[in-house]
């Protein structure tokens, strides 16, 4: 966790499976590639109450984190946010009204800060609402407690989901960092 916490440049990837969603989270190394392997986590599609843990490797042994929705099938869900023991480490949400026009999260790290993640651009945002590829337009989300940054998720161009997200906040749980990036993927479309 010590080394984890330390980590202010992250790369995530998702694998393409037939059934399921996987995603590596990977340490970004000074010179931009990618290093070890931080969290491996694998999402059943079209399940019926949400749920995904990270486990430190692909082999699934080692449960690291998850986050699990409170509700079933709502929009504006919040999903909780817990560590291998399941003791909460935060908390976000979808904000479905002002996620019309710009797709918009509520993260909390209990006890430091309530960050609000949105969209940087407006144009790209509408774009992927009304174009057939929007699956490969990138997305970028900025993540601030009013106006102090937490951290950033970019999507990078492509077919295959590939994101960096950097961590200017030295206080912000990683884990929580780490479950929100991947969220944005595994939930963004709903």
């Amino acid at each position: 966790m010590n080394r984890l916490q330390t980590l202010t440049r992250l790369a995530v990837r998702q694998r393409i499976r037939m059934t399921v969603n996987q995603y590596e989270v990977r340490a970004l190394l000074p010179d931009g590639s990618e290093g070890e392997m931080i969290a491996f986590a694998q999402q059943k599609r079209m399940a019926f109450k949400e749920q995904v843990t990270l486990y430190s490797d692909g082999s699934k042994q080692y449960p690291v984190l998850g986050f699990r929705a409170r509700q079933v099938l709502d929009f504006g869900a919040t999903y909780d946010v817990t560590d291998h023991n399941g003791q909460p480490i935060g908390n976000f949400r979808k904000d479905f009204a002002q996620s019309l026009l710009r797709s918009t999260w509520h993260l909390e790290q209990p006890g430091l800060f309530i960050a609000t993640g949105q969209e940087r651009n407006q144009v790209l945002a509408l774009l992927r609402r009304f174009v057939d590829a929007a699956q490969i337009i990138p997305y970028h989300f900025d993540f601030q407690a009013g106006r102090h940054p937490i951290f950033s998720v970019d999507k990078r161009f492509g077919v295959r989901d590939r994101y960096t997200v950097h961590i200017p906040d030295p206080n912000v749980d990683r884990r929580l960092v780490i479950a929100m990036a991947v969220a944005l993927d595994a939930l963004q479309a709903r």
